[in-house]
This record gives structure tokens, sequence and C-alpha cells, in this order.
């Protein structure tokens, strides 16, 4: 009896020990984590999710605040926030990053991947990690990629069934390089605009279309001021799962633990919604109205051929060893998966 009196005094010690170390190593922390998407988005979803997985490993004490929808700002804004240490997380577009790693870049290329399972590969494999491992020293903290899915192009004049189509059409696209030359190339009217302008831009007919996500097309009604959706699948779009390097230098080893543990366990979660929500939109942009149609493997082929000066031009300027790893991956990729 006095034995047993003992062992339970050691372990109810060793409880309290434990207990002492937790709170030390887990603080109570808000988190703020800004992005550009909606509440019905998967990357809201994904938030969400990662949210609740973080606040169970943490017994309650790091809790995640969502602001969608643009509330911080825009996305440059928001990574310069988490860089100056105002803001502690963010969900972005790898085109966003072009601003301070270049080589994120290559992942707008058009064409590049024709499958999800191979543009996860990319992300997933040794290109993605030598993106992320680039970010430390720029004052973000890399923890992953969340698939958004192939971007397609909708507008209010025709549909795209050949590359002719493009010609003199005015698209809103993302300002970046690969796709102002990409879009010029196809003999488009390529406007870069900043993403909260663009549904008045479509209203008032300042630009004819725009290209996205079916997921992103259908969470900002884009239905209601445009007539055609094409499937011309021309980049896959990946989210990065950002931190602030000063926010992250401040958290213990056991909280950085948890938060990688919740982006691992929210990322096949966050991937499937996605999946559900790209097949869901695309049917309920018809339903509310949209023309849409495929198009062709030899019109897509014919785009691809005709961004391809782009690509090299674009490549010439960027690091010859990451350029090299790029192209590496995908030829790899391109092998192993259909």
């Amino acid at each position: 009896m006095r034995l047993f009196t003992v062992l339970s005094a050691a372990v109810f010690c060793g409880a309290l020990l434990a207990g002492a170390a937790f709170a030390q190593e887990v603080q109570e922390r808000t988190i703020r984590w800004g992005h550009l998407n909606n509440t019905d988005h998967p990357v809201s979803f994904g938030v969400q999710k990662f949210a609740e997985i973080l606040l169970a490993k943490s017994g309650g004490k790091l809790k995640v605040r969502e602001f969608a929808s643009s509330q911080l700002g825009n996305e440059l804004q928001q990574q310069s926030a988490l860089r100056g240490g105002t803001q502690e997380m963010l969900s972005a577009s790898t085109t966003s990053l072009a601003t301070v790693v270049p080589e994120f870049g290559l992942l707008d290329f058009p064409f590049i991947v024709g499958t999800t399972d191979q543009a996860e590969a990319l992300a997933r494999g040794a290109f993605g990690k030598a993106m992320i491992d680039a970010l430390p020293p720029r004052g973000l903290i890399g923890l992953g990629y969340w698939g958004l899915g192939f971007r397609n192009v909708t507008n209010s004049r025709l549909p795209i069934t050949k590359l002719e189509d493009f010609n003199g059409l005015k698209l809103r696209v993302i300002p970046n390089p690969v796709y102002l030359e990409s879009f010029s190339a196809f003999k488009a009217n390529p406007i870069p605009m900043a993403f909260g302008e663009l549904y008045s831009a479509l209203e008032t007919r300042t630009v004819d279309g725009q290209e996205n996500p079916y997921t992103v097309i259908l969470s900002n009604k884009f239905y209601e001021v445009q007539k055609y959706v094409s499937a011309t699948n021309h980049t896959y779009t990946q989210n990065i799962i950002l931190v602030s390097k000063i926010f992250w230098d401040k958290l213990s080893a056991a909280e950085q633990r948890m938060m990688r543990e919740a982006y691992d366990e929210s990322r096949d979660y966050q991937k499937e919604q996605t999946r559900l929500q790209t097949e869901k939109a695309l049917a309920e942009l018809q339903a509310k109205g949209m023309q849409y149609n495929p198009v062709a493997a030899e019109e897509l082929e014919r785009m691809r051929k005709a961004a391809q000066p782009v690509v090299d031009k674009i490549s010439a300027g960027l690091r010859p060893e990451t350029v090299k790893l790029f192209n590496e991956e995908l030829e790899r990729i391109r092998k192993e998966i259909k």
C-alpha cells in the first residue's frame, strides 16, 4: 500500500512537472491569418481546419483568427506586414512571392503541368522545397503549399476555342511578367489589376474578362458579369502558407512543431476540398447561366508553343541552377505521373 502511495505521488508530481513544462513551452497566442478569398472558398476551409487542429494540439492556447476577403490588404501588403512582424500568417499565391524570390515565377509558366497530381508533385518535391528554403532570409517561413486548381479564362465576348480567339481581348491578369507576356503572346490585351478591383472592372466592361480557378470565379460571383467560361487550364495555382519569421522566432520549439503538424494534418483535407469545390463550382457556374466549353488538346498545344518564347526569355533571367532543378523535376514528374 505504501509503495503504491509513493508511486502514485511520483506519477502525480511528474504530471505536474509535465504540465508546468507545457505551460512554459506553449503560451496564449492569437495568430492573425489573412488571405484574399471569401469564407466559402477551399482556402478558408483549410484555414479553419488548420485552426481547429492547432487549437487542439496546444490545449486551446494557440488561436487562429481568420481575416478573409482581403481584409488585411492585398497579398503584397500582407506579405510586407509579415516581414515587418505586424501580421503572423498569410496564404498567398506563389505569384506574389516572385517579388522576393523571382524563381517562384517558374510555377506560373503556362501549360507546364497537365494534372493536379503533377502540380502537387512539383510543389512537394525538390523544387518546391528549394523555394521554401529561400524564404527565411527574406523574413518569411513557408510551411508548405495548398493547391487552388487550374486557372481558366472567362469573358463577356466569345468562347475561347482556339488561339485566335484571344486576339484583342482585354483580360485582367495578375501583375506579373509571366502573365502579362504570355497573354500578349496570345495577342490578347492583358491589363494588370488588383484583385479587389476586378468585379467592378468586369461590370463596367473596363476589361472583357479574367482568368482564375472555377472556385474563385464562383465565390466572387463573376458569373453575374461574365458570359463565357473556357477550360484553358493554362496554369495551376498554388498557395503557399507563410508565417512571419519575426513571429516564428518568438515561438518555442514545441509551438513550432505544432504549427508544422497542423499544416501537415490539414493539407490533405484542403486538397480534397479543392477537388470537391472545383467540381461543384463548374456545375454551379453553368447552372447560373455561364456558357462552358472545353478546349481541344491541339489548341492548348498551340497556346503552349505561342508562350514558349516568353518561358525562354524569363528563364534566362533567373538563377541557372534553380531553372535546371525546375526543368529536371518537370521531366521526372511528366514521366512518372500522367
